[in-house]
């Protein structure tokens, strides 16, 4: 079985996932909750491994491998903290060549052809983070579904779930759920992904 790839997003209702540059994810116009960041942690621990763009890497490696065994932290935090350093990642990066963290870098002209490859001998869920990268996975048909925890704020500037421009994508709904504070859970299946 082929793995797939899963594009992990906390978004506003009109789609942004940063409100402000160097936001990188911190925003408070979000609502996570320690319930909402336990479900986080849960679907985290159940995929197969993570690939990640240079930025979101970067804001990752940054914090979670400290928190992870900062006692000033919530067991939630540390949990998570956990969950992101131990886990397999893949680093897309055409400037570094290196990382820690159990991550290997995938970069360069072929780095498309790597991921291809890459989904296709991996059993289980692969865990996009960045816009820039999930647009270049959509636009390659290789982006399989988006999972998007949305915020009830409309932001009305900031930085697009996607990159423009891109051409129409029709998805199929997968899950829908509601945590606490009207934060809704919306997954889709990306059609016309090949695999």
């Amino acid at each position: 079985m082929a793995g797939r790839f899963v594009y992990w997003m906390n978004t506003s209702l009109d789609l942004m996932i940063d409100e402000d540059p160097g936001e990188q994810g911190g925003g408070d116009w979000m609502r996570i909750t320690e319930s909402l960041h336990r479900e986080f942690n849960a679907r985290a621990r159940a995929l197969a491994m993570m690939v990640q763009g240079r930025v979101v890497y970067e804001t990752m490696e940054g914090y979670w491998p400290a928190a992870a065994g900062d006692a000033s932290q919530s067991d939630v935090m540390r949990e998570y903290g956990r969950i992101w350093t131990d886990a397999s990642k893949v680093l897309v990066s055409s400037t570094r060549t290196s990382a820690g963290h159990n991550t290997r870098v995938v970069g360069g002209p072929d780095a498309m052809a790597e991921l291809a490859s890459l989904r296709d001998g991996t059993d289980g869920d692969i865990g996009v983070g960045g816009a820039t990268l999930a647009t270049a996975l959509l636009r390659a048909g290789l982006l399989d579904e988006l999972m998007l925890f949305i915020h009830p704020v409309v932001l009305g500037r900031g930085r697009p779930l996607f990159d423009v421009p891109h051409e129409r994508v029709a998805c199929d709904l997968l899950e829908q759920r509601t945590y606490a504070e009207g934060v809704t859970l919306h997954r889709y299946a990306v059609r016309g992904a090949t695999g």
